[in-house]
């Protein structure tokens, strides 16, 4: 190696130099300070778009898939996935260009198993006050149970609640949740 340095060094420079900056640009792409293109919706192939696909995700698995396609949207500066154990009801927390924040908290369930009422308190009762958000979305591959719907409707800033086939429908190139 130092053999290949002595005999070539403006080749080496050139090397050290590239693999720097490679370095340099995936961290500044994975910390959400830059974003790479894209391909057209068209040209792009995705897995996801199936509700199929996220069910057979695990729940970590779930949070990422939509903290990525959130980072699609160009209105998204960052997404950051903070899900876990005691997340207080936010999976995802998104911050936009506008300097909106949005709590995410993902349910990934069978579609047997449906969001009740208390994920709608939780949420509700943490996404301002603690998180310092403006809006809070709940996301789920299922659906919302009445009391949950009811729930929400009785809330003085409802929550907006994204069941499997709004999901569906984001996902295969609908407006983003928290769009206007």
């Amino acid at each position: 190696m130092i053999a290949a340095i002595r005999e070539y060094p403006v080749t080496t420079s050139i090397l050290a130099a590239l693999a720097l900056a490679a370095v340099v640009l995936l961290l500044l792409v994975r910390t959400g300070r830059i974003r790479l293109p894209t391909l057209p919706t068209a040209a792009r192939v995705d897995f996801t778009h199936s509700i199929a696909a996220y069910q057979h995700m695990n729940g970590t698995q779930f949070e990422h898939a939509i903290a990525d396609f959130a980072r699609r949207d160009p209105s998204v500066r960052t997404a950051t996935v903070s899900g876990g154990a005691n997340d207080r009801a936010l999976d995802v927390l998104l911050q936009l260009t506008d300097g909106r924040r949005i709590a995410i908290q993902c349910k990934r369930y069978a579609p047997s198993n449906r969001v009740g009422a208390p994920v709608i308190y939780a949420v509700n009762g943490t996404y301002r006050a603690y998180h310092r958000c403006d809006q809070a979305l709940i996301i789920t591959t299922s659906t919302f149970t009445p009391d949950a719907q009811r729930a929400n409707a009785e809330l003085d800033h409802p929550l907006r609640l994204i069941d499997g086939r709004a999901l569906g429908r984001w996902v295969s190139g609908g407006r983003p949740p928290w769009g206007p």
